[in-house]
């Protein structure tokens, strides 16, 4: 009996202590890629897990990005979040705010002895989410900006090149339908778009207090004459089709990819699908200039997202996480991302490894949105936003342009409607914070 019983200790003993050998601290990360990309996070989580021993990521799928940022707050205050949770650019002023419940990305490196260059990072995407003394407050992962998508076999039956100004945009659509197109253009994420993007291209302040960098109690100023003129226009161009409306996000892709409209302003971050669904040669340019609101572009702002690490976890977690936060920037592992996805390297090194690979000579024109970001050194007017609850006013915006569409108002007044709606947003998140 006591040898059966010194056996049994034995094999007890010998199984404690392979598990405890074998043990890996998992670290959860909350997200809002569905479809290919999510299969590519899992991709890039797996293959992390693969390299080590310690530690396991664990990818979770959450909805889409208001979905997954509205998760993981409400997950927090239940005590129940993740490590790490992917969050769209809008809600960085809302992160930033939440100064108990975010683990600065630059302190979580530092604190675990991870090599951290802010330098290594492009600067177009990094300053979005810094302080004002250049700490980084979250790790860039799926930086965008939109770009000018065509279809050149398209282009090219109507005897057009792709157009450079928003004159031309009117010409080039009106020869596409001409020759038997149903539409000219769409877009997509139309307040990014044509309201942010459109706003920085021209070097157009959207807000006060440099966009909302400087201080919570800014106003916008997007209601102006410029964006209310070229809105007018665009809505002037629905007659005969040289402009469709199809929706808030992506909706609009599939009028593009099946061949119904010759042209589509949206994200650089639609490479990937466009690859797969278009059945026609396409190409991607820079946006249109305005010649009536500037002499030459400034650059775009990017969209997207960042990983913002939550508090409240052990340490050894957070060693983890700051492990594959170094992997996940790797140039290999961003050069593989960016080309896979369309979505920029986030790192000068990503890029110049891209070009090494001779990816930008195979596939023309997907270095456009690093070239639109880093056309020139951004402004006060072009760095970016930084608006409280823009999450929500995002909304109002897409329904005050929609009411534009629409014919219910024009867009002097739906911008103004916009503005004071969105300006309570912007008082109401003021006296929270």
């Amino acid at each position: 009996m006591n040898k059966l019983i010194s056996a049994a200790g034995g094999v007890l003993c010998s199984a404690l202590l392979a598990t405890t050998a074998f043990a890996q601290t998992e670290v959860h990360w909350w997200h809002a890629m569905g479809g290919v990309n999510g299969e590519r996070i899992d991709k890039m989580a797996a293959d992390f897990n693969a390299s080590q021993s310690d530690y396991v990521i664990v990818p979770t799928y959450k909805g889409n990005y208001t979905e997954t940022m509205t998760a993981a707050i409400a997950a927090f205050r239940a005590e129940e979040h993740p490590h790490l949770v992917q969050v769209f650019e809008v809600g960085t002023a809302t992160m930033m705010a939440a100064e108990g419940a975010i683990y600065p990305m630059q302190q979580l490196m530092e604190d675990a002895g991870e090599p951290f260059d802010g330098d290594a990072f492009l600067p177009a995407v990094v300053s979005y989410y810094q302080t004002p003394d250049g700490q980084l407050l979250s790790m860039p992962f799926n930086s965008s900006t939109p770009v000018l998508w065509y279809n050149a076999d398209a282009l090219s039956a109507a005897g057009v090149e792709p157009p450079t100004t928003w004159d031309e945009m009117r010409s080039v659509s009106q020869a596409l339908v001409d020759n038997g197109m149903d539409c000219g253009f769409s877009f997509g994420w139309q307040s990014w778009v044509m309201i942010e993007n459109y706003s920085a291209w021209h070097n157009i302040e959207m807000g006060t207090q440099e966009n909302g960098f400087a201080g919570f109690d800014t106003e916008f100023t997007f209601n102006n004459d410029t964006v209310a003129a070229r809105l007018d226009d665009i809505a002037s161009m629905m007659d005969g089709n040289l402009f469709v409306y199809s929706g808030r996000r992506g909706d609009s892709l599939p009028k593009f990819t099946n061949g119904e409209c010759g042209m589509w302003m949206n994200s650089s971050a639609y490479y990937g699908s466009i690859v797969g669904q278009a059945e026609f040669e396409f190409g991607q340019t820079m946006l249109p200039l305005d010649t009536a609101a500037a002499d030459a572009a400034q650059n775009s702002i990017i969209g997207g997202a960042t990983l913002w690490a939550l508090s409240g976890h052990d340490q050894d977690a957070y060693t983890g996480l700051a492990q594959f936060m170094t992997y996940l920037s790797s140039p290999e592992v961003q050069a593989w991302w960016h080309q896979e996805t369309g979505y920029v390297p986030i790192t000068t090194a990503a890029y110049e490894l891209s070009q090494e690979q001779g990816f930008y000579d195979e596939n023309p024109g997907t270095d456009t949105a690093i070239h639109q970001l880093s056309l020139n050194q951004p402004t006060a007017a072009s760095r970016g936003l930084r608006f409280g609850n823009f999450v929500q006013i995002r909304d109002v915006i897409n329904e005050e342009m929609e009411a534009l569409w629409a014919g219910d108002k024009d867009a002097t007044e739906a911008l103004n409607d916009a503005a004071e709606r969105g300006n309570e947003l912007l008082r109401r998140f003021e006296r929270t914070n």
